[in-house]
């Protein structure tokens, strides 16, 4: 029997699917930003800012202008769909860095640095888990609504082997919660969904893998520095085939 007010779901299991076991998790999603890997602190990418345009920048009083130019309802709007290709994020970043007076005509320089290979690094625990589940044979797939091809990342950090695809919303032009985009990611490893865990930091994007039978590993919503709790990933895969 139905359970009342059923959530809607992107897929349908089976009487039998219903009946028998969880399946074990096969694969693994996980989410980029905040949960992988973060970005440099913001004073050091405005530092970097300065130096590759020349400027003396009063690094305190631009990163004021800067929180407060995110707020403008203009620049809020600017960013819907920001992350739907690489040419919607640089015009959303040109709509906000232009907000800020000791940024106008440097818009540009501020994204590149944004986006550079060492502007983004991984936490602690990320290479040791990604390592841990190649290990194990259990295939990994990033999932991330991001503006451009974060691979770069991944490279500079040494880590970019052990990911076996990458769904971006910029390539793909659909976002999370999308079921669109988790079918995409479990399609690229050959992995089944019920068996399959997507790993974030936002139950509302990352969640969104539930509707198409994944389970879903939420971490808290904070700006780690430290290890980001990655390590609970290997207790739901579990030990590999053969393993006491």
């Amino acid at each position: 029997m139905r359970a009342l007010f059923d959530l809607a779901t992107a897929y349908e299991p089976t009487d039998d699917e219903r009946r028998g076991p969880v399946p074990a998790v096969g694969a693994v999603l996980v989410d980029f930003s905040n949960t992988l890997f973060h970005m440099v602190d913001a004073r050091t990418w405005l530092a970097r800012v300065a130096t590759a345009t020349g400027r003396d920048l009063d690094l305190d009083a631009v990163l004021a202008d800067v929180a407060a130019a995110a707020a403008r309802p203009d620049v809020v709007a600017a960013q819907d769909g920001r992350d739907l290709s690489d040419a919607a994020h640089r015009d959303a970043m040109r709509a906000w860095f232009s907000r800020v007076p000791a940024l106008v005509g440097a818009e540009d320089a501020a994204v590149d640095v944004l986006r550079a290979p060492d502007a983004w690094v991984p936490y602690p625990d990320t290479a040791e888990v990604l390592e841990a589940l190649a290990e194990r044979g259990v295939p990994v797939g990033v999932v991330s609504d991001i503006g451009w091809d974060i691979r770069v990342h991944a490279r500079r950090a040494g880590v970019e082997h052990l990911v076996g695809s990458w769904t971006l919303s910029c390539e793909l032009g659909v976002e999370k919660p999308d079921p669109t985009v988790f079918r995409a990611a479990c399609a690229s490893l050959g992995a089944d969904p019920r068996a399959t865990l997507m790993v974030g930091d936002n139950p509302g994007r990352d969640g969104g893998a539930v509707a198409i039978g994944c389970r879903v590993l939420v971490l808290p919503a904070e700006h780690r520095l430290g290890e980001r709790g990655l390590r609970a990933v290997l207790d739901l895969v579990g030990q590999p085939v053969g393993a006491r």
